[in-house]
């Protein structure tokens, strides 16, 4: 795999020459986005983590296979376009519930049994059939209810959020006794943030505005936002494994709690001006300059670029659409 990608990294760089500014125009990107989709179709209707079908994936794309083709009917849906076979897509999620509720992953680094994987394949499988209109063929929400008796307690803190997603893909508020024992786990610092990282921070805010609740130490968390972006825009701090999807995570965080303010627009427009960086020549995006298109990249820089306001969301959303994903069109609202 490091074979792999230093080499595409390199051709990557070579061939990147658009426009004065190097950077894609919208007119560019999402035609580049449709081309990636139509590339990386397989003909049950999922998708390839990338073009190369060698390519194992990279973050969730590596460790489900159901994350590809989530990523990509969410990326569908936020512009209004249809995806290659939407029934194939649909029959796909569908054919991967267990007669528990479960969803499970056939290819990845996912143990489809763990706690985790359960967690996030139904949850992911909820939004995908969310945005691609369908129900699933049984009742996913008792593995959530399995899970808040103990197994939560070991989850790691960037999945509390995952819970009152899924419920709320299935037009059900999140119970109170389990909301009561997500919220003891969400332990905030003076500075808002929760276990010193941006993610489990956005996790955090994302989890309250599911709740439609006000996030506490918004403030402090904004301002620790605003002093930790790096000078090309990104929040790219820790090794990439922990950060990959940082600054998709600090924008959300900045687009939701600094609505209104200056200093977090021009910090998330220059957050946009990174993540079209990531662009490559094949369409797709990488999680940071010269990384191979990926899916999962994919959709958390066309959030970031949704949110800083570079690529306009259709006119025209289906309904719930702040449930598509990760909250990249609540906080574009």
């Amino acid at each position: 795999m490091a074979a792999w990608t230093v080499f595409n990294a390199c051709l990557l760089a070579s061939a990147w020459s658009l426009g004065d500014d190097g950077l894609a125009s919208r007119e560019q990107v999402l035609p580049g986005l449709r081309s990636f989709a139509a590339k990386t179709t397989r003909s049950d209707g999922s998708f390839r983590p990338g073009i190369d079908p060698k390519y194992p994936g990279m973050s969730d794309s590596a460790a489900s296979d159901l994350a590809p083709a989530t990523y990509a009917v969410i990326v569908h849906r936020t512009f209004g376009w249809q995806l290659p076979d939407e029934e194939k897509t649909r029959t796909f999620f569908l054919n991967r519930q267990q007669k528990d509720g479960a969803f499970v992953n056939q290819a990845g680094t996912l143990d489809p049994q763990s706690p985790g994987a359960r967690l996030y394949n139904t949850t992911q499988a909820l939004v995908a059939l969310h945005g691609l209109g369908a129900k699933p063929r049984f009742d996913p929400l008792p593995i959530f209810d399995a899970l808040m008796q103990g197994d939560y307690r070991t989850l790691p803190p960037y999945t509390t959020s995952f819970f009152p997603l899924a419920y709320a893909t299935q037009g059900k508020p999140f119970p109170p006794e389990a909301d009561k024992k997500i919220r003891a786990l969400m332990v905030q610092a003076q500075d808002g943030y929760m276990h010193n990282h941006v993610a489990n921070t956005f996790h955090l805010a994302h989890y309250y505005s599911l709740m439609k609740e006000p996030t506490p130490r918004a403030e402090a968390m904004v301002a620790r936002i605003l002093k930790e972006q790096k000078e090309d825009g990104s929040w790219l701090i820790n090794p990439l494994a922990r950060d990959r999807h940082a600054t998709f995570d600090a924008v959300f965080t900045l687009a939701h709690l600094g609505k209104g303010r200056v200093d977090c627009q021009k910090a998330i427009e220059r957050a946009g001006q990174w993540a079209l960086r990531c662009r490559n020549t094949d369409g797709g995006f990488g999680h940071y300059p010269g990384s191979p298109s990926d899916w999962d990249a994919v959709y958390f820089q066309v959030g970031t670029l949704v949110m800083a306001g570079v690529l306009p969301p259709a006119r025209t959303l289906p309904p719930d659409a702040h449930l598509l994903g990760w909250g990249h069109l609540l906080a574009a609202r």
